[in-house]
Order: C-alpha cells, then sequence, then structure tokens
C-alpha cells in the first residue's frame, strides 16, 4: 500500500514509520510532508497515495486548508494530540481518527477499517463519498442543521446546546460562541463554515464577524448612509453595524 505522512514533527513521523514498518499489510512510505504548502504542491504533481496519514495542527495552519486548496480523492486517517477536531475530520475524507501517541492496536484497526470498506469495491472514489454521506453530519437528502457545539474548556469538554448562542463573532481571527448567558468560548469552525452548518432560519449573518441568532436582537437603529446598527443580547461592546445593501435582507430575515 503506497502512503504518504503529513507531520511536522520528525520525531512523530519517524514513530508513525517505524509502526508501519511493523504491519502485516507491506507499506511503501512515497513522501513525509512537514507543512500545507509542500502537501498541496505533492498532492497536485503525484498520483493520489493509497491513504495518506495527516496530522492536523502544522507549522503553516491546520491541514484542513489542504482539502480547500486542491482536490483531496484518498482516504485520510488524522494522527493528531487534540481531541476536538473528530467531528471536522469525518467531514473530509477521514476514515479514522488516531491520538498521538499512536496506540499500536488502534492504527492497525484503522488500516483494517480501510481493507474492510475497500474488499469488494474497487472504485475508492465512490467508497468515499458513500461512506462519507453516511458519517457527515450534514446530508444533501435532508437539510440537517448543528444542535449542538462540544467547547475544550482547559482540560474537560463541555456541550453547549446551539439553543444557548447568542451569537459568533470573529475577533483577531479567532472565532468565539457567545452564550445568552454571556459566557464565551473559543470554536474550531470559520464563520463562513458556521453558515453553512447553522439553521438559516434562527442565524443570519450580520456582516464579516458575526453572526447571530433572532433572539439576540435586542434593539435596531438607523444609521449614516442607509446602515443599521444593532445591539445584541448579551451587549457587545462593539456594536454591530449592518451594511445598506444587507439591510433589505435582514429585514425581511426578521419579518419571515
Amino acid at each position: 500500500m503506497k502512503v504518504i505522512i503529513i507531520e511536522d514533527e520528525a520525531p512523530a513521523a519517524r514513530r508513525l514509520t517505524d509502526l508501519l514498518n511493523k504491519q502485516e499489510k507491506p507499506f511503501e512510505i512515497l513522501a513525509v510532508l512537514d507543512s500545507i504548502a509542500d502537501s498541496v504542491e505533492w498532492l497536485r504533481t503525484n498520483d493520489s497515495p493509497d491513504l495518506i496519514f495527516m496530522d492536523i495542527m502544522l507549522a503553516d495552519g491546520q491541514s484542513f486548508d489542504i482539502f480547500e486548496q486542491t482536490t483531496v480523492v484518498s482516504p485520510v486517517i488524522f494522527t493528531t494530540a487534540y481531541d476536538e477536531f473528530a467531528l471536522k475530520a469525518f467531514q473530509v475524507n477521514s476514515i479514522d481518527y488516531l491520538l498521538k501517541p499512536i496506540d499500536p492496536r488502534l492504527l492497525t484497526k484503522a488500516i483494517d477499517k480501510l481493507a474492510a470498506l475497500q474488499a469488494g469495491n474497487s472504485d475508492i472514489g465512490k467508497l468515499l463519498a458513500g461512506y462519507l454521506q453516511a458519517n457527515s453530519p450534514v446530508t444533501t437528502h435532508q437539510e440537517q442543521y448543528k444542535e449542538r457545539f462540544l467547547i475544550r474548556v482547559g482540560e474537560k469538554m463541555i456541550p453547549v446546546p446551539v439553543t444557548d448562542v447568542a451569537y459568533f463573532y470573529s475577533e483577531d481571527r479567532v472565532i468565539f460562541l457567545n452564550t445568552y448567558q454571556d459566557k464565551r468560548y473559543i470554536i474550531d469552525f470559520t464563520l463562513d463554515e458556521l453558515e453553512k452548518l447553522l439553521n438559516p432560519r434562527q442565524f443570519f449573518r450580520l456582516n464579516r464577524q458575526f453572526i447571530a441568532s433572532f433572539k439576540s436582537i435586542k434593539q435596531i437603529h438607523p444609521f449614516f448612509n442607509g446602515k443599521l446598527r444593532l445591539h445584541l443580547f448579551p451587549d457587545h461592546p462593539e456594536g454591530v453595524v449592518i451594511s445598506k445593501d444587507k439591510g433589505p435582507l435582514f429585514k425581511q430575515w426578521l419579518d419571515q
């Protein structure tokens, strides 16, 4: 089986290589890549491998960016020290998600899972499409939107229902979730991703920095040049401004 390893920590790459060499099935490691840029370039200029092992946190960003910059048709096993990315991993080509340090038994199970999926099906693209559709939180047959977020707080994780969320906002390139109880948490989604995952009847993209729920809209005031200024609940110190072009859409959303 031909594989590539995307990992920016040399010791972790060497350990994974050793574990693969001990597997019953022979592996040929075509490349070990340590950045998003190198991975994108390799995938664009080489035939797709049978399997990709992919760390999530790389020196130049999260490896999810690779899927946005090039087409990835190979199945992926994510290897990471962080467990909060599991849901996002299964929205791309992931067949498994292994936490570091990698347990050899779990690695073998992940490889066996791929073999079981491939058995009797030579078209891995169609195979993955069916597998991912079955495991994805958003399907094409029926619109389903996120109902909760799993938030990491220190050494623990807590679930936050979407019904508790007042708004999401971007600050210094970090995305925050703000609840009606005025608690805020960092989340691992962009506002563009959230816009697709949230029910558009309940949430509206106010501008490039904010997505707000209907119940969080406290007051609306005319602003200069045809813009609107909003006061949210809980209060946000900077307030929120909606552009003149987006104002009519916002009013229509409020009145649906």
